[in-house]
């Protein structure tokens, strides 16, 4: 059985590894959907599963974007976390 979009998504946000980021738009192809990268933020913005780690997706300029928490939690987070952004 495969996976819907938003599953595949998810499963590939719960495999990034504390301290690193991956871009929407890398998300999305990983998810088998190149050019998804809205929807990929669309997911992220609707998920409050803590076992998501959503915060690590970051845009493709390597700046956090928007996060369900709050954008300066977010900076936070990765900061906390070792990741390195802008």
């Amino acid at each position: 059985m495969q996976l819907s979009f938003t599953n595949r998504v998810l499963e590939i946000v719960k495999t990034i590894p504390r301290g690193n980021t991956m871009s929407y738009a890398d998300v999305a192809e990983a998810a088998g959907s190149p050019g998804a990268a809205r929807a990929v933020g669309s997911l992220m913005k609707q998920n409050h599963n803590p076992s998501v780690p959503c915060h690590r997706v970051i845009k493709s300029d390597g700046t956090p974007g928007e996060y369900n928490g709050g954008a300066e939690k977010k900076i936070a987070l990765l900061r906390n976390e070792g990741a390195n952004i802008r």
